[in-house]
């Protein structure tokens, strides 16, 4: 279950996430030191080009072109796959049907005889695979440190790594699934510096294979100076997150103070941010609606977010703890109402969506319609797109063309319902000399651009309507 106690940036909140470390820490991988949200502190939201600040830094080179976080396919993620019982060339079938791009190995798959098996499944469906759990991998980023001062207690050269990295490498590389390697799962700020070292020995063995890391939620000015040091000390090839939000008294409002900074961070570093989504339902958590997840995904949308996963796809067994109720999958294998949204979601909205929004930068992200507004996010104010908003609370997030690549002014807007359990109606008022193209995720085309000065929508609970905004 959560962890209490200090962490290297903030308290712990024992309603505001599961314990990822704790449960793969069941499985036999090892300690880690986890950390949630502490009080919000102001801080100013990073500025795009439209807000007076300096334009985002450029994509890592190496992350355009790596597996999932490079080409045009949005990234959709799936943690805790069937476990070995369940894994079957119809299991995997089932998971690409519901719209994922790839998936996590779990649920008992944590030794290379395992992984390579689903390896081999995930090549026939067209499924990437990320490993994590390989042995070698985990003694090296849990019990060792890689370091060539060879006074360091329970420390393993740099060569001696690279020398392990390749050899459990060369289990999985024949298989066309491959796509990257875990190197840690939520590790504490004193783990950095061996994430670090792992991550570039990853890099150095298998350039073409993305090194995958995850860190922990967190708030206000302690957990941006923890964002910034993991991606200063690590250098990633992204960054990934994970809090969930749906709790049983609520929606954790201080899900948005989260994604700003790590908005914030992507954009100053040109990393891809990524996230999980809550799709279980455990303690202090409550399963969510189709509405919630879909709320949840367009929240995400809106702050930036170049990589969507699930938490969790199977549903954890009972001996875990943390009463888990049910996932996508029961325990037993049978589809939750959850699997369907999940595949309804995936397919009909994200995947296209995703592929529109996945080449473009954050310009901003603000909040309308919203008294008080919750920490971290920022009100709307009119710019040079959108010149008024009026009607029930929304979530705008603005969008342009990446640094280096042409700008003739089309921006992108993205209109997120603010209440992922209630619909929404609004009206947005373009800029002068604006007009706007919605859309149509089922052929993945624009409208033609209407004259219309004011857009009039009706979304239903947790969802979002995309517009190419274009001048006169």
């Amino acid at each position: 279950m959560p962890e209490q106690g200090l962490s290297s940036y903030g308290s712990y909140g024992s309603a505001r996430g599961v314990n990822r470390r704790a449960l793969l820490q069941a499985a036999g991988l090892g300690a880690g030191v986890l950390a949630a949200g502490g009080m919000a502190a102001p801080r100013a939201e990073a500025a795009g080009p439209a807000e007076g600040g300096s334009a985002p830094a450029p994509l890592d080179a190496a992350s355009a072109e790596l597996p999932l976080t490079g080409g045009p396919d949005f990234p959709i993620g799936l943690f805790w796959p069937p476990h070995p019982y369940e894994t079957t060339l119809a299991r995997y079938q089932e998971m690409a049907d519901a719209g994922f791009t790839f998936l996590i190995t779990g649920n008992y798959q944590f030794d290379a005889r395992s992984a390579a098996y689903a390896l081999g499944l995930a090549d026939q469906v067209g499924l990437k695979v990320l490993v994590a759990g390989d042995p070698r991998i985990e003694a090296l980023a849990q019990y060792l440190t890689v370091t060539d001062d060879r006074t360091v207690p329970s420390s393993i050269t740099t060569a001696d790594a690279a020398s392990w990295v390749r050899t459990a490498l060369g289990s999985y590389t024949s298989h066309p699934a491959l796509a990257g390697v875990s190197v840690y799962d939520e590790p504490s700020r004193v783990r950095f510096p061996n994430v670090g070292a792992l991550t570039a020995v990853v890099r150095s063995a298998a350039p073409g294979l993305l090194p995958y890391a995850n860190i922990n939620r967190g708030n206000g000015a302690s957990y941006a100076d923890f964002v910034q040091t993991y991606v200063d000390t690590v250098k990633p090839a992204l960054i990934s997150f994970d809090r969930y939000p749906i709790l049983t008294g609520g929606i954790d409002t201080d899900y948005f103070d989260t994604w700003a900074i790590v908005r914030a961070a992507s954009l100053t570093s040109g990393l891809p941010a990524w996230t999980y989504i809550q799709s279980t339902g455990y303690n202090n958590h409550r399963v969510p609606t189709a509405s919630q997840l879909a709320w949840q995904v367009n929240i995400s949308l809106a702050y930036g977010c170049k990589g969507i996963q699930y938490f969790t796809y199977w549903t954890p067994d009972p001996a875990r703890g943390e009463g888990y109720t049910q996932a996508l999958i029961t325990t037993d294998g049978k589809r939750t109402p959850l699997y369907d949204a999940a595949t309804a979601l995936n397919t009909g909205w994200l995947r296209p969506v995703g592929r529109e929004l996945k080449p473009l930068v954050s310009q901003s992200v603000q909040h309308a319609g919203e008294t008080p507004l919750p920490p971290g996010t920022t009100a709307f104010t009119p710019d040079d797109v959108v010149a008024a908003v009026t009607g029930d609370a929304a979530v705008l997030g603005i969008f342009a063309p990446a640094p280096g690549t042409a700008d003739d002014g089309t921006r992108h807007l993205l209109v997120v319902n603010r209440d992922p359990d209630a619909p929404a109606s609004l009206q947005v008022r373009l800029a002068p000399g604006r007009t706007a193209a919605v859309f149509a995720p089922a052929t993945g085309t624009y409208a033609e651009p209407g004259a219309a000065a004011v857009l009039s929508l009706q979304l239903p609970p947790g969802a979002a309507a995309l517009y190419r905004i274009e001048s006169n």
